[in-house]
């Protein structure tokens, strides 16, 4: 078995010959901001199936599988078109590895966004979400394991995963633009199959905002990596116990595609003030 540091040298070193910039923002573009792609000037893609050890992405329908490189306005940019999924069958160091691989290229700042369901009553459909914080309850940790202190510190802090400098620069700026953001917390759970009523009775009970299937693996292994870290997240879906209907994915793609001017705009606006 080829340890998970040799295969983050590998990949990075594979990287290095494709860009020479390296990039200070990393973003993941989930379901929501697919469209701040387009603001990326001096495009390079590079497909995850010809970097060495990266994961094949299994959700085409959803997410693209490549790195884009380039310009948000000064900045100098990676962006994930497409993430993986515990959900999918995909270990935690798949998962995670990009994250370890963006930070190893040069990134100091993570801006991580994703679709999520709405449990606080006081949501609606194409809402956007700060995360000040977020709930695993997934099961499982991406830390766990013999440890390597190339990786990191084996106990990493999480008392301020999300960068609270972060989120209020970005506050500012969707007041500066006059778009509404909201501020909650974002619990990660296993998927794929959505909550029953009594797990979203009980989720909200926790403390949680809004669900998702993504996200806090991620950031967990970030903080490790000390990233600065935003999260964004795009309610595509209501799930009040009380009102639940049936999940169309047509309906949550066009809440996020109706998110995602206004999403695109708050992010791009960050970036190029970072």
């Amino acid at each position: 078995m080829i340890p998970l540091v040799k295969k983050l040298e590998e990949a990075v070193a594979f990287l290095k010959t494709k860009v020479t910039a390296p990039p200070k923002v990393a973003i993941i573009l989930g379901t929501g901001l697919d469209a701040l792609a387009n603001a990326v000037t001096d495009q390079v893609k590079v497909d995850y199936a010809d970097i060495p050890h990266f994961p094949k992405s299994h959700e085409g329908r959803f997410h693209k599988g490549d790195f884009l490189f380039g310009k948000i306005g000064d900045t100098n940019v990676v962006c994930m078109q497409g993430r993986f999924h515990l959900y999918e069958g995909y270990t935690l160091d798949e998962i995670t590895l990009p994250i370890r691989v963006m930070r190893r290229l040069g990134a100091e700042y993570l801006i991580i966004s994703n679709a999520c369901g709405g449990m606080n009553p006081n949501y609606r459909k194409g809402d956007i979400m700060l995360i000040e914080d977020h709930i695993n309850f997934t099961g499982v940790n991406p830390l766990v394991g013999p440890h390597d202190d190339k990786l990191g510190i084996r106990f990493p802090d999480m008392i301020e995963p999300y960068s609270h400098e972060l989120c209020a620069k970005t506050k500012a700026i969707a007041l500066d633009l006059k778009i509404a953001v909201r501020e909650g917390v974002y619990v990660g759970v296993l998927g794929p199959c959505l909550e029953t009523r009594a797990e979203y009775r009980m989720l909200r009970s926790f403390g949680a905002d809004v669900v998702g299937m993504s996200t806090v693996t991620e950031a967990i292994v970030a903080v490790q990596e000390n990233f600065k870290i935003l999260g964004v997240s795009i309610v595509t879906d209501i799930c009040l116990p009380d009102a639940l209907e049936p999940a169309k994915i047509e309906h949550i793609i066009e809440a996020a595609n109706e998110a995602e001017p206004r999403a695109k705009a708050i992010i791009e606006r960050l970036v190029k003030d970072i």
